[in-house]
């Protein structure tokens, strides 16, 4: 893993070096694009006093590299788990009880993907494969590349982002592929682990160079795209406008955020923008009710109006502690940070009200965080911990 680390800032070294001097990649990207930590150290945690007393549940230990991004999936009142060592886990949510626990036979890469009667995982090598509820293998079909984000079941499709950038359309029932999008886009993009999302026969998803596309969920082919993120700079590095999270929909608008790049809402009838501003996000954003929640490639948490991207409040004590996307939970609001701290928020103040950390080895919270009950939700750590925690 370390060689490969060097071999790949090596290899970008000597591609980009007709293009002027090249910082260390480290310095750009986030440690969880290629595992190295980041040149600013955290910031310290402030004591205050707390208003709220978050407690773990139950935990469970799924073993796992920690260079691929996993976050759980919820049916009913179980949920689905995996890690990078094969391990595909049932849990009953109340009690953290295992129902059942396997191992594929594969070197699993990304999150569970949730189907009414099936669930979905993708491997390292670009499989994608599918169970029952009950672990029952139904098939395995053969993708381009590796599958780093969860597959998002709509439909009776299965769509899936492999990581050379192309999305796949696949039978929920049988696996046969039945199309792929492709696109082409810049020299260099982010390694990232962001999925896509489906609506009204709609596929929406985004793309490096900040774009931002609607595929025919029927056919795979192209209805609009629109930039939603200027590239700026000199180098590819310095250029590097991703969209690296899901885009989210709200009604007949869709909101999608950039690494180094805007924030923009849009309108998917049309392809108008509607409204962007300058944040970077590499986590990405969440909307509870009439406000965006969203965390700053920085580690500033936002809460902006949806209507406008008008600023209501800044939390910017958690600098450089890459966090997670937000989520919402009535008044509150839980981030998590690379050492396994859950930061509870006061949703309309952004003040901190509760703080727990998950595990004694401070181990960074994968982005994406569920909740299953008013106030209790799922966290996933990057050594494969899972966590149910309650915020009172």
């Amino acid at each position: 893993m370390i060689f490969s680390r060097y071999l790949f800032l090596a290899f970008f070294s000597i591609a980009l070096s007709s293009c002027g001097p090249v910082k260390d990649f480290t310095d750009q990207i986030s440690e969880t694009i290629i595992g190295q930590d980041p040149v600013d150290p955290p910031a310290p945690l402030k004591e205050f006093k707390a208003k709220l007393n978050p407690k773990i549940l139950w935990s469970a230990k799924l073993e796992g590299e920690a260079s691929f991004e996993f976050y759980p999936g919820i049916i009913g009142e179980e949920a689905y788990a995996a890690s990078s060592d094969g391990s595909l886990a049932k849990f009953d949510l109340k009690t953290g009880k295992v129902i059942w626990k396997i191992n594929t036979g594969e070197k699993l890469s990304g999150g569970v993907g949730i189907g009414v009667n099936e669930i979905t995982i993708g491997t390292s090598t670009g499989l994608l494969v599918a169970y029952d509820l009950n672990a029952k293998l139904l098939w395995k079909t053969r993708l381009s590349s590796q599958i780093l984000s969860a597959p998002t079941i709509h439909e009776g499709l299965v769509i899936v982002r492999t990581s050379d950038n192309l999305i796949h359309g696949v039978n929920v029932k049988d696996g046969v592929k039945k199309w792929t999008f492709s696109r082409v886009g810049p020299p260099l993009s982010l390694r990232s682990s962001v999925g896509v999302v489906a609506s009204d026969g709609v596929i929406y998803a985004g793309f490096p160079g900040g774009k931002l596309a609607a595929i025919r969920e029927d056919n795979g082919s192209l209805l609009w795209e629109i930039n939603v993120a200027q590239p700026k700079g000199v180098t590819e590095i310095d250029r590097a406008s991703d969209v690296t999270s899901s885009p989210v929909i709200d009604g007949l608008n869709i909101y999608t955020v950039a690494y180094q790049g805007k924030i923009s809402a849009v309108d998917r009838v049309n392809a108008r923008t509607l409204w962007s501003r300058d944040i970077s996000s590499y986590t990405g954003l969440n909307i509870d009710g009439a406000r965006i929640y969203l965390s700053h490639t920085g580690g500033a948490v936002y809460s902006l109006a949806l209507e406008s991207g008008k600023t209501y409040w800044r939390q910017g004590e958690l600098l450089n502690r890459k966090l997670t996307t937000p989520l919402g939970m009535g008044d509150y609001l839980a981030v998590g940070d690379l050492e396994g701290y859950i930061h509870i928020l006061d949703k309309e103040t952004g003040a901190f009200l509760g703080r727990i950390q998950l595990d004694d080895e401070p181990l960074p919270v994968m982005r994406r965080m569920i909740e299953f009950e008013t106030g209790k939700f799922l966290a996933q750590t990057r050594n494969g911990g899972l966590y149910a925690i309650s915020i009172q």
